[in-house]
């Protein structure tokens, strides 16, 4: 489980590291995300927010943006390795 969320979750695939991403190629990525991935994505790796902030902004529990985000890390990260 990554070290950034200290909720009881833990996925099959180890959490993407996308810290060679510059912050405009991040954007364009978030940007191309499903939309119910994109906001959550949007909110904490651009925006910088906290998962409360962003999970009372969209009213979703934080277990489910956890998992939004851990989807949305994957979808930039396979787009980037291609």
């Amino acid at each position: 489980m990554s070290k950034e969320f200290d909720l009881d979750i833990t996925f099959e695939e180890r959490e993407p590291d996308l810290s060679h991403l510059s912050a405009k190629e991040l954007e364009v990525a978030v940007s191309a995300l499903p939309e119910a991935l994109k906001h959550v994505a949007h909110g904490l790796l651009i925006e910088k927010r906290t998962m409360s902030d962003v999970s009372q902004d969209l009213g979703i529990r934080q277990a489910e943006l956890v998992s939004r985000l851990h989807r949305a890390k994957l979808i930039i990260a396979q787009t980037k390795d291609n």
